[in-house]
């Protein structure tokens, strides 16, 4: 399989979001293009040589790799090989050649595992990271293809069977005739979904959702609504570690079930952890907190 490197690209609005010293770190990481193309963007690659452990980031649906923007650069402080997936169908990644929904992406995402990270030493401790949709990416594929990686961390993850009665309706924005109103749409179905704490709806996160959102091409996902994950949990062979958001949208009022589910079909569940104020998009809303619980798990 061909791969094209290039330089990473950011748009101007992220990067003006960060702190100067994360965003030279995010600029400092390569873009990879697969056949598809499928978007991969790397950090750290240099620390293999060094023994670093590989993290596989998988992003939320209507996403992109910038689901993790907040995360990348803390995590290649502490030493660790990173890559960071546009799944097929988001970001700059094509639709993949079947399907519409999470379970479309599993032979494409294994496929391009295993043409073009063969070489990572026989010591690289690989470990997949799903964010929301993603953790029903990793959860599948992990689930199919056992000999991936050697570690599972679900975030957030849908697809357990398990709804929330309080959840809030999302409002459409395309059909919306001014960014102003489109704004205020972007603006209510964060703090629906995503954010817990009104002050942390800042222009970082305005800036990455715009920019996901506009690049969502796989607009009608049903299977997460289904319990797609919580079928594949017995069949996952490495340890399962679970953070969610303390206050996730997706199971306000009914967390203690999510827990509960976990425990009964989870053969090697290794850890349980609630991200203490954070919302649904956990990582970033709460990055130091968040990176705490993480360090747990790797």
């Amino acid at each position: 399989m061909t791969l094209l490197q290039n330089p990473i690209q950011i748009a101007p609005e992220v990067l003006n979001g960060l702190p100067s010293p994360e965003a030279a770190c995010l600029l400092r990481g390569r873009r990879w293009e697969l056949p598809g193309p499928m978007i991969w963007h790397e950090w750290g690659h240099e620390a293999l040589d060094q023994g670093a452990s590989t993290l596989v980031l998988l992003h939320g649906g209507s996403g992109s790799w910038m689901h993790w923007i907040r995360n990348v650069a803390p995590l290649v402080a502490d030493g660790f090989h990173v890559l960071a997936v546009d799944l097929p169908g988001f970001g700059d990644s094509a639709l993949p050649a079947h399907g519409g929904d999470v379970d479309a992406l599993i032979e494409p995402l294994h496929a391009a595992w295993q043409a073009t990270w063969p070489s990572l030493p026989a010591s690289n401790k690989v470990s997949f990271i799903g964010f929301s949709f993603g953790g029903m990416a990793a959860a599948l594929w992990l689930a199919a293809y056992p000999q991936d990686a050697a570690n599972l961390i679900l975030v957030g993850s849908p697809g357990l069977g398990i709804q929330s009665p309080h959840r809030v309706p999302l409002k459409g924005w395309r059909h919306l005739l001014t960014e102003e109103l489109q704004i205020q749409a972007h603006r209510h179905n964060l703090l629906a979904l995503m954010l817990h704490d009104e002050r942390k709806l800042d222009d970082l996160a305005m800036a990455v959702h715009r920019l996901n959102v506009a690049r969502d091409r796989m607009p009608r996902r049903r299977l997460s609504g289904t319990p797609i994950v919580a079928n594949a949990l017995p069949h996952i062979e490495c340890p399962v570690h679970v953070i969610y958001g303390e206050w996730d949208a997706l199971y306000q009022g009914c967390m203690s079930d999510v827990k509960k589910l976990f425990q009964n079909l989870t053969p090697r569940l290794a850890s349980w952890q609630l991200v203490e104020g954070a919302g649904h998009w956990a990582q970033f809303e709460a990055p130091q907190a968040f990176q705490l619980a993480l360090k747990k798990t790797l």
